[in-house]
């Protein structure tokens, strides 16, 4: 082989990692939301079971408030898909702190995180921060700082409002969601399972439940890996003739 082939042949393959170490790093920075372009409406599912640890993927900042001091803003993603918003408004009007809750899918450049009233809220990656955008999805041009950075954290335990179906089974309890599908294990409740037997008579079936909860994470009664649980904080309200549709 003459020297100018072989210095054409290291050309290409010199050119051929660099394009396999970008790609590589693009992947590395979305890790968490994938490497494929999808579309805002297709959710991003996990590629396979994994041990829930105490923090996914969390971040928080304080963002503009235009009529606060700031909102202290703590995000959480977890790989089945949900994520989890805590938001403390700081000088602002009581009550000043409120959870949010849904689903997360991700485009080619943005995370989309659509909450349980079906609204959406846009972030994109800057490094490893988050960097929120407008209601459309696009950059906020202000010289005021968007940007949430990562964190280890807990997640937050500000009740939110759910609105699902409840059902207890060989010692077990399971809420199914409505505005996300997500099926979650409820934490130990004796009274939420007495009222359930209540509601539900000598038919054994999924009743619809309306509670204030949170998530936590605990250990697996089988397994002692970690899992996600709902914990509700309130006494909620079952309603055998209704459904997550009505």
């Amino acid at each position: 082989m003459t020297a100018d082939k072989q210095k054409e042949n290291k050309h290409k393959e010199t050119s051929v990692n660099r394009a396999i170490l970008a790609v590589a790093a693009g992947c590395t920075l979305f890790a968490l939301f994938g490497c494929n372009n999808r579309n805002e409406t297709e959710m991003v599912q996990p590629t396979q079971v994994e041990e829930l640890k105490p923090m996914q993927q969390s971040w928080r900042g304080v963002l503009p408030c235009a009529d606060c001091e700031g909102i202290e803003t703590s995000l959480f993603l977890q790989k089945d898909g949900s994520w989890v918003m805590n938001q403390r408004y700081q000088g602002g009007k009581a009550p000043s702190v409120f959870g949010t809750y849904g689903n997360w899918a991700r485009t080619a450049d943005k995370l989309v995180l659509t909450d349980s009233q079906g609204d959406k809220t846009y972030f994109r990656a800057k490094g490893d921060a988050l960097e929120m955008l407008d209601q459309e999805g696009n950059p906020i041009e202000s010289s005021l700082n968007y940007t949430l950075q990562p964190v280890k954290a807990p997640l937050p335990t500000t009740p939110m409002a759910m609105r699902g179906m409840y059902k207890y089974m060989a010692d077990a309890a399971v809420f199914t969601d409505c505005a996300t599908g997500k099926e979650v294990a409820v934490a130990s409740n004796a009274q939420l399972e007495r009222d359930y037997a209540a509601a539900r008579g000598t038919e054994l079936k999924p009743i619809l439940l309306v509670v204030e909860g949170h998530f936590a994470l605990e250990p697996n009664p089988d397994t002692g890996a970690a899992q996600k649980v709902l914990v509700t904080n309130n006494k909620g309200k079952f309603s055998a003739d209704k459904g997550c549709d009505e």
